[in-house]
């Protein structure tokens, strides 16, 4: 979908329309950008920047706080879309999955005319608009699916993989994260063919087990299957800095809007977590991490964020600068799903108690 959660508010909301819209939290208490219209893209507002940060960027802006609940409603017309083309589709979020529709073409039927008429059904069905990548792997048809945002189509066909993947920025790929793209510009490594360039081993050599899969994307190989029902065991984030970070304060500060980023993924997944990780990488690229496992699941930001200052005094000495932090959510549970169960056990209760 494009700019999902803004989208639906113009949607909604008439007056919206054709202005800076952000959809997140409270520029005033370190509320975090959950998305933004694509006239609030224009200023370099992005996901997961500070409020703000964007606000100082488009001081013009107008702030919206999230309806998960609408947000749902339209995920899930989608959804009801998408699977009447074909049992296997991949959720990633609410507003995004993968399908395998081999099966819808035998009969001839091009993949492209399927995208085309989802993105049709879509428009008409809801008023919003998507767009889509089609392609032979999960890795291309993703990278094609944002080539001709808002709106579009884009196809990309075997015998184009590897050029349309060449001049690419190593970054672009599945898996390469800040921290890889750096590794591999101090190698030298800035597209895809320079990638392509190295050797397995030396790859292995230096990136140990995903040296591998750096191999293979890097020749647009992905041989990832479309799964309708995954187990997702851990939700998170992590960001490296550009300069070491030795201001305890601000490393906190940081945790803490990490926290929103991983408590809205919790809250579109409806799921809740066990374990708090927080992780920490010093100069000397030396990794620690540490958790915190409670009894209950935790979901919400100020419930992670309860639990940051003790990590962080665990996981950093005092006076030690860090170049990466993160946060992870592990021992996951479907939140409605526990609800559900518990309504049914209150319910056998009262049918107990007055027995």
């Amino acid at each position: 979908m494009d700019a999902f959660f803004a989208a639906v508010e113009q949607r909604d909301r008439p007056e919206l329309r054709g202005l800076p819209v952000i959809v997140g939290g409270d520029p005033n208490v370190r509320g975090v950008v959950a998305t933004c219209s694509y006239e609030a893209r224009r200023f370099g507002i992005r996901s997961a920047m500070s409020a703000a940060r964007a606000r100082s960027l488009c001081p013009q802006a107008i702030f919206v706080r999230p309806r998960m609940d609408a947000y749902r409603e339209v995920s899930r017309q989608v959804m009801t879309i998408l699977r009447s083309y074909t049992a296997l589709v991949e959720p990633l979020s609410l507003d995004e999955a993968f399908l395998d529709v081999t099966a819808a073409t035998t009969d001839g039927t091009l993949a492209v005319e399927i995208a085309r008429e989802i993105l049709d059904r879509i428009h008409r069905e809801t008023g919003l608009t998507a767009s889509a990548g089609v392609s032979y792997n999960k890795l291309l048809a993703k990278l094609a699916s944002d080539w001709r945002k808002p709106h579009g189509l884009f196809v990309i066909p075997p015998e184009r993989g590897l050029a349309f993947l060449a001049p690419l920025p190593v970054g672009k790929l599945h898996g390469v994260g800040p921290a890889t793209v750096k590794k591999l510009s101090a190698m030298g490594v800035e597209t895809v063919l320079d990638l392509r360039n190295l050797s397995l081993e030396f790859l292995v050599t230096h990136f140990g087990k995903s040296g591998g899969w750096f191999y293979d994307v890097a020749r647009a190989i992905d041989e990832r299957p479309v799964q309708p029902s995954r187990q997702r065991k851990s939700v998170g984030t992590e960001r490296t800095f550009s300069k070491n970070l030795a201001d305890r304060s601000v490393m906190l500060t940081t945790l803490q809007e990490m926290a929103a980023q991983v408590a809205a993924r919790l809250q579109v997944l409806h799921l809740a977590g066990h374990t708090v990780h927080i992780k920490a990488r010093f100069p000397d690229f030396t990794t620690v991490t540490r958790a915190y496992t409670a009894t209950e699941g935790i979901g919400s930001a100020d419930a992670i964020a309860a639990w940051l200052p003790e990590l962080l005094d665990r996981a950093v000495p005092k006076s030690t600068s860090v170049r990466l932090l993160g946060i992870t959510m592990s021992g996951l549970v479907n939140v409605l799903a526990a609800s559900r169960v518990a309504h049914q056990m209150n319910l056998l209760d009262g049918i107990l108690i007055q027995g």
